[in-house]
């Protein structure tokens, strides 16, 4: 078996690709991944973003769109919407092996929504109705106003990618809402069975901020806990995991067919070159969780990955780890915090720019077609004759 089979197999964690483009749709490199073992794939405004600005492949359905009538917005998820439903055509062979445990797709709803509770639940709940496949999940960020729109779309039954954790406290509140969303299904007599969620635990972000602040605190105690705090954090998140799922409350759910809200890593490729490239894979590995991976990750992980559970080693180490942050004055939660509001501009100011990248291209297409072409009339002069009427 291939390493991305044993992870699977042997531990229990299903890989993800992070990514999702149309080329890799179309040309088979997508299809080949899933057969060696991806089994899943998550995506986000940038990667989206970069996508369509890197490629040529969307603009014939780009200008059919704008000639059916749609503003450069609509056409613009409509692009998103066809590459995920293609995807999710490609891993439902995958959920149906894994009895609906896997072959998963995201979409995220438009960032500009994360901090009200009404829009993230209109636009969670329009994009379940538009997309109506059993292995779709909606991404809601998990800002205050966010839990509060996951709580409501978990309690109509409907399955959640639950992204931007960056925090111990924020888990907890991603936790309680999962459960209380089931519990309202429950109430309502809905099948619990059918609900999935993940809670997309952002890992090498961490870090980054974490050690920025150490350097600025300086001093050789704060100098030594650069490069720790990612993973020690995650530990005890999937501490935290286990926790929730194994206790009376969970065991009411359990029995009426819940499934367990699986720990994903997310932001798992290596920022800094002096560190190992498979380290936020290689130290997360345990079972009911899943990993995210870019593909520059996921292939080193194919060449030179460890295969071993290490997801719950070293938590007394992690538990120091944190009150030897807090002593140096690094607040894990402002750090979350800061990385919560860092994400979600990243994410609004990306679909800001591909949307300024496709009205450009809207512009440009315009002129293009109301400019005469050495002898060739008009579109305009001729659209009213019979050479037209299939443009």
């Amino acid at each position: 078996m291939t390493r991305l089979e044993r992870i699977s197999v042997e531990q229990g964690q299903s890989l993800w690709l992070d990514n999702l483009s149309r080329p890799q749709l179309r040309d088979g490199t997508f299809a080949r991944l899933v057969a060696a073992g991806i089994r899943g794939v998550t995506a986000n405004p940038t990667i989206i973003a970069r996508a369509i600005e890197s490629s040529d492949a969307y603009d014939e359905q780009f200008e059919s769109l704008l000639s059916a009538g749609c503003t450069v917005e609509e056409a613009y998820w409509e692009l998103v919407i066809s590459d995920v439903v293609r995807a999710l055509e490609l891993l439902r062979p995958t959920f149906d092996q894994s009895h609906r445990g896997d072959g998963f797709v995201s979409i995220e709803v438009a960032p500009r929504w994360a901090h009200d509770t009404d829009a993230t639940i209109v636009a969670a709940r329009a994009l379940h109705e538009r997309i109506r496949e059993p292995n779709l999940l909606v991404k809601i960020p998990a800002t205050d106003e966010g839990v509060r729109a996951i709580e409501v779309m978990i309690g109509e039954g409907r399955s959640i990618n639950v992204t931007l954790v960056f925090s111990l406290r924020r888990y907890g509140n991603v936790l309680d809402a999962y459960l209380s969303g089931l519990e309202a299904l429950a109430r309502r007599g809905g099948d619990l069975s059918t609900v999935q969620s993940v809670a997309s635990f952002f890992v090498s972000r961490v870090d980054t901020e974490v050690d920025r602040r150490l350097d600025a605190t300086g001093g050789q105690a704060a100098l030594r806990l650069r490069g720790r705090a990612a993973i020690a954090q995650a530990k005890l998140a999937y501490q935290l995991f286990q926790k929730a799922h194994s206790n009376a409350r969970w065991e009411r759910l359990a029995h009426q067919g819940a499934r367990v809200q699986r720990p994903l890593w997310a932001s798992t490729s290596t920022k800094n070159p002096s560190w190992p490239d498979t380290l936020y894979v290689d130290s997360l590995i345990g079972p009911d969780t899943v990993n995210t991976l870019p593909e520059v990750t996921l292939h080193a992980f194919v060449d030179h990955g460890t295969v071993a559970r290490t997801i719950d080693t070293g938590v007394e180490d992690a538990l120091a780890l944190m009150g030897a942050l807090s002593t140096v004055g690094i607040d894990m939660d402002d750090v979350g915090h800061t990385l919560e509001e860092q994400g979600i501009a990243a994410f609004d100011a990306s679909v800001a720019h591909v949307l300024g990248t496709l009205r450009a291209r809207s512009r440009a297409s315009r002129t293009t077609l109301a400019s005469p072409r050495p002898g060739r009339p008009s579109r305009h002069a001729s659209e009213s004759g019979p050479s037209t009427a299939g443009a």
